[in-house]
């Protein structure tokens, strides 16, 4: 599946990383969102989709805005800039688009600190009226952490290459994080702001041995359960974020990555 089409539309997203896009109602019932990050610290790369390079120079911290691609199975190959497809840093890798759906492909780091990805689902299921949903990627080389809302473990024991996620009333929640088993906090408890029809998504990546951690932040909008309250949709990173929100969020994050012991970064890397 090479079309002239769709490469136009990958180079496009590849020099944006900051966009609006279609409200997530308006999907195409025969075509599926792609959103990809990139999240190998250190490391720029590029992306070859169905045996092209489609993303030249794609680098560390990147989120395109949503590419709107043909419902189907496509072979995606990562290599260093100018390598050939046959010296994959990662893959190949098969995504399985499925009509009407929104994905977050990420290039990141497994465990063991290794060079990895993962396609994630987002959910564009209508949030009831008042509320946002807050989702949380740990794409991180970290150990397992539990996130406290008003002093009670809200998500357990999330791991590398998962998310959690839950409705929120909008407004503000104490929050704070804890080693997984434990309600006692070792960082927070800090408020964080829900924003109403917004499933704001949140990833941890980067490598604290390497002092190059990081946070992204995606945001997915027009999720209200009433039609007037569809806006147009912000994709992409924001670019000014809820610093109640952010702030919060990275704090838990430092925790995690705090707690990764002797992990590193063991990105292949070919010879020149």
């Amino acid at each position: 599946m090479r079309t002239k089409k769709i490469a136009a539309t990958v180079a496009v997203a590849a020099v944006a990383t900051l966009g609006f896009a279609a409200p997530a109602s308006a999907i195409s019932a025969s075509t599926a969102d792609l959103y990809v990050l990139h999240a190998v610290p250190d490391t720029t790369v590029d992306v070859w989709v169905n045996g092209e390079v489609l993303l030249p120079d794609f680098a560390p911290g990147t989120l395109t805005d949503p590419l709107d691609l043909p419902a189907g199975d496509y072979e995606v190959v990562i290599t260093l800039p100018n390598d050939p497809i046959t010296s994959p840093v990662i893959g190949p890798a098969t995504l399985p688009l499925a009509a009407g759906n929104s994905y977050t492909a990420v290039a990141h780091l497994d465990a063991s600190g290794a060079p990895t990805a993962t396609l994630f689902t987002n959910d564009l299921s209508t949030i009831p009226a008042g509320q946002g949903k807050l989702t949380v990627r740990h794409t991180a080389a970290a150990p397992a952490v539990d996130i406290l809302a008003n002093g009670a473990a809200a998500f357990s024991n999330l791991t590398n290459p998962n998310e959690v996620k839950a409705d929120l009333p909008v407004g503000t929640i104490s929050a704070a994080v804890a080693a997984t088993g434990t309600t006692d906090p070792v960082i927070g408890p800090a408020d964080v702001t829900i924003q109403e029809g917004v499933n704001t998504i949140v990833y941890a990546w980067g490598s604290l041995e390497d002092d190059n951690l990081a946070l992204a932040v995606q945001t997915i909008s027009g999720l209200h359960s009433t039609p007037d309250g569809v806006n147009s949709g912000q994709a992409g990173l924001v670019a000014d974020p809820n610093p109640a929100l952010v702030g919060s969020i990275a704090a838990a994050i430092a925790l995690v990555l705090l707690a990764a012991v002797g992990l590193g970064v063991r990105a292949a890397r070919s010879a020149r």
